[in-house]
């Protein structure tokens, strides 16, 4: 996949996306962007606590995962 994301991010961002369908959610986004969405939502903050601390070395994953998600940088550049 020349220019773009590596053959295992590409795999664990799909196993992400899986568990997130399998738990009730759309199935092209990740459990830390259906995170972001909930606490912003008032839904519930302990998912994006939880997963922001699990990624301690990124600032913000959780932000940085739905940002990702409304701006496309996951698909295909032909679907960009």
């Amino acid at each position: 996949m020349p220019g773009t994301m590596s053959y295992g991010k590409a795999l664990l961002i799909a196993l992400d996306q899986l568990i997130n369908a399998l738990g009730g959610g759309w199935p092209d986004e990740t459990l830390s962007s259906r995170a972001w969405r909930w606490d912003l939502a008032g839904v519930r903050a302990w998912p994006r606590r939880f997963i922001d601390a699990l990624f301690f070395w990124e600032n913000g994953h959780c932000r940085s995962s739905y940002e990702s998600e409304r701006s496309g940088r996951q698909r295909p550049p032909e679907l960009r």
